[in-house]
This record gives structure tokens, C-alpha cells and sequence, in this order.
């Protein structure tokens, strides 16, 4: 799909996922295949990843969590369970992640694309290719 957007739009134009919540997961799961400039992890329970190495992507990859976010209290962890494994591991905010944090503000789970807010300012600044203007 990505490639496909890409074809569609421009070879050059910069393509950024924003990825919210579960779907950072799945944004996780396809990052070694996406020919993207920019992954964006908000509100992440985490991405099953312990590192942001660890998706083997070229693409910048981003992480923020509102203040007001209830996911903050979900146990950032991996287990293996009857041969599986349950949980997401490292949290994407965390230092040890290595993603690149940006502030989202005060907002919940579901305001990181509120008009006006920062999470919003930041996420245009990273999404144009500004990462020198993007709030830490």
C-alpha cells in the first residue's frame, strides 16, 4: 500500500505513518517492509518490539503519549504463555525504546489529533519533514 501511495503521488513524496495505539503494533509488524520516511507511535501499548532497531526500518520512528493517556498504566511487557507470547514489551517512550519522544500535551488516548493541540503541531512539523522544529 505504501508503495502504492507512493506511486501514485510522487517517487520523492514523503510518506509518514501515524500510527495510534494497537495499530502502532501493526505499523510494527510491517515497518521492515515499508518504504517509509517516518513511523509515528502514539498512544502505544507497545509495538511487540523491545527496540526501535529492532524493526529493521530506515524510516524515523517517533513516540508520544498524552499526559492524560490511560495507556501509560498498561504493563509495558512480554511473556511467553503456552507457546505464545501475550503483552507488547518496551514501552516506545521509554529511553531504552530509542525512539525519538516528542511531547503530545495533556491530552487522553483519543486527542493526539485534536485541532490546536500540540500533539497535532508536532505531528504536522514531523509529517512536512521539520524534525528540527518538533517539540522534544
Amino acid at each position: 500500500l505504501v508503495r502504492d501511495v507512493r506511486a501514485v503521488a510522487a517517487p520523492r513524496a514523503r510518506v509518514s505513518l501515524l500510527c495510534h495505539s494497537y495499530g502502532s503494533v501493526v505499523c510494527a509488524r510491517a515497518a521492515a517492509g515499508l518504504d517509509a520516511d517516518d513511523l509515528v507511535f502514539l498512544g502505544s501499548p507497545g509495538t511487540g518490539a523491545d527496540t526501535a532497531a529492532d524493526l529493521r526500518t530506515r524510516a524515523r520512528v517517533w513516540a508520544a503519549r498524552g499526559a492524560a493517556d490511560w495507556v501509560e498504566h498498561v504493563p509495558h511487557l512480554d511473556a511467553a504463555l503456552f507457546g505464545t507470547t501475550v503483552g507488547f514489551g518496551t514501552d516506545p517512550v521509554s529511553e531504552e525504546y530509542g525512539a525519538r519522544v516528542f511531547a503530545a500535551g495533556d491530552g487522553g488516548h483519543s486527542d493526539y489529533f485534536a485541532p490546536g493541540s500540540l500533539s497535532l503541531a508536532n505531528l504536522t512539523r514531523i509529517v512536512l519533514g521539520h524534525a528540527q522544529e518538533v517539540t522534544r
